[in-house]
């Protein structure tokens, strides 16, 4: 949470997301083992960090927080687990390396747009991006722009396991509180546990 002066509401920087499992994050990490050595410039997330967003709320007043929690935890409930899985990767803007989503991606739209309802539903405005299944791994500096296209042309035919998203997550971040890196958290996360469909 964040206060600029003392006489300011505390705020947190908030997304609803997926997490893969931990033994899907092994084998990527795996995969990427050898470029944390060659490319120890870039800005690497925290493999614990690693998640796939499903709306992106942004700087929210931390009193607005607790509405989420009970309409997020119905729509779990009401929802099954979706397959998903770790396919090759990309880039944005030579800046931003990431691995690509692949499996029920349908599944995962329908899930994203029916998270982003439900927050608008709770009050609360965000910018609304188009969804773009993917995990973020890495950010290079200005200065080192050629290493990303590089990884992510590396990464084009990695192919993880198959996997199921068991849970939602509503996750509090600390950009912006220091030069050190993102770090996430938990602020809750649900289990699916609707019926197949």
């Amino acid at each position: 949470m964040n206060e600029q002066n003392g006489s300011a509401a505390p705020t947190v920087r908030v997304f609803i997301a997926l997490a893969p499992p931990d033994e899907a994050k092994e084998e990527l990490e795996r995969e990427l083992r050898p470029a944390y050595e060659e490319y120890p410039r870039l800005r690497w997330n925290r493999v614990e960090d690693w998640h796939i967003t499903l709306a992106f709320l942004g700087e929210l007043p931390a009193a607005a927080v607790p509405a989420l929690r009970r309409p997020l935890a119905e729509l779990a409930a009401a929802r099954r687990p979706v397959g998903l899985a770790l396919r090759g990767g990309g880039h944005f803007d030579e800046r931003v390396l990431w691995s690509g989503i692949d499996g029920e991606l349908d599944a995962l739209h329908t899930l994203a747009a029916e998270v982003r309802a439900l927050v608008r539903t709770c009050g609360i405005a965000f910018e609304e991006r188009p969804l773009r299944p993917h995990l973020t791994l890495a950010r290079s500096r200005r200065d080192d722009a050629a290493s990303v296209p590089a990884l992510a042309a590396g990464l084009a035919g990695f192919a993880g396991r198959d996997w199921r998203a068991e849970r939602l997550h509503l996750v509090g971040s600390n950009v912006g509180r220091g030069p050190g890196p993102i770090r996430y958290r938990d602020i809750e996360a649900w289990s699916f546990a609707g019926a197949p469909r």
